[in-house]
């Protein structure tokens, strides 16, 4: 059912629309997907309350995924170890969830297959990295050019990537909060309704000896990932053992998710507009972005 959205107060420019991905988590793990009603959320965007016009769970007949994996073209060809765990990874997503391999290069980011349900011909594509000192450039260059040029044109479906990096910019290593490629990554990403999760692993080049600027990539991929709704991975400065307990939880994740669309005020062109989202009830762990993309009624 299509809602009209409500008129704000006189004083705001226009009424305009966004939607976004949240996932929603019972604190205990291992039960069943938790069920929340649309009388149980609230949001505000830009610090004013704003209407939720629909809340749908992402299940049966609304369960729609494309999921892209977007792995750093620098990474260590000891990343070969976790070649399983991956495989196993897209093994489990629902049949009918779309996935793809990609790699970042020079800036871009280069798909080994299209994007496809079939996930035999998805993981035929899987290969180690080239592993030269620098070869994706920024990872944030390359989650831009992801966020441009996505291989779907279907907005009904939810956007999710999953990237492997050390999330270091080689063109600007110190940490910056505001760094423009970063902040230009979450603005596409915004726009193009990404959810992203990081998962981090130690690249080849000496940058990788400075626990500073390990620790500052770090941060740049959870503003990243607590931008657009997702979660970072990570244990301490070196690379995990497995990558089997992050896809665990990434998989209880994708079970767990609501599609949100709202009516908020908006200037006279579109913008990127901050976000905060309440559930009423029993504790639950929300991750919802905090920056949403904001448009005119039935723009795409």
């Amino acid at each position: 059912m299509t809602m009209t959205a409500p008129a704000f107060a006189q004083g705001d420019n226009a009424t305009g629309q966004g939607r976004a991905v949240v996932t929603v988590l019972a604190k205990q793990p291992g039960g069943a997907p938790v069920s929340i009603s649309q009388q149980d959320v609230s949001i505000k965007v830009n610090g004013k309350p704003s209407i939720v016009t629909s809340w749908t769970p992402l299940r049966g007949a609304n369960n729609s995924l494309e999921l892209v994996i977007l792995i750093d073209g620098s990474a260590r060809t000891s990343l070969g170890t976790q070649m399983g765990d991956i495989t196993h990874f897209v093994n489990s997503l629902p049949p009918n969830a779309k996935a793809a391999i990609a790699y970042m290069q020079n800036g871009s980011a280069v798909f080994a297959a299209p994007l496809s349900a079939d996930h035999a011909k998805v993981l035929s594509a899987l290969h180690l990295p080239a592993g030269s000192f620098g070869t994706s450039a920024s990872p944030y260059f390359c989650l831009s050019d992801l966020a441009q040029h996505w291989p779907s044109s279907n907005r009904d479906a939810r956007r999710e990537v999953v990237m492997i990096s050390d999330g270091v910019d080689y063109y600007d290593m110190r940490f910056d909060p505001d760094d423009p490629y970063v902040q230009a990554a979450i603005k596409d990403s915004a726009k193009a309704g990404l959810v992203v999760y990081s998962i981090y692993w130690m690249n080849r080049g000496n940058v990788d000896l400075s626990v500073y600027r390990n620790n500052a990539s770090q941060s740049l991929l959870l503003e990243v990932t607590d931008a657009t709704g997702g979660k970072s991975y990570w244990q301490g400065m070196g690379n995990p053992v497995a990558l089997q307990p992050y896809f665990e939880d990434l998989l209880r994740r994708l079970e767990n998710q609501y599609a949100l669309s709202f009516a908020a005020p908006m200037d006279r062109k579109p913008t990127l507009q901050r976000l905060k989202l309440k559930v009423q009830g029993p504790a639950y762990e929300v991750a919802a972005p905090e920056q949403v993309y904001v448009d005119r009624p039935g723009a795409e």
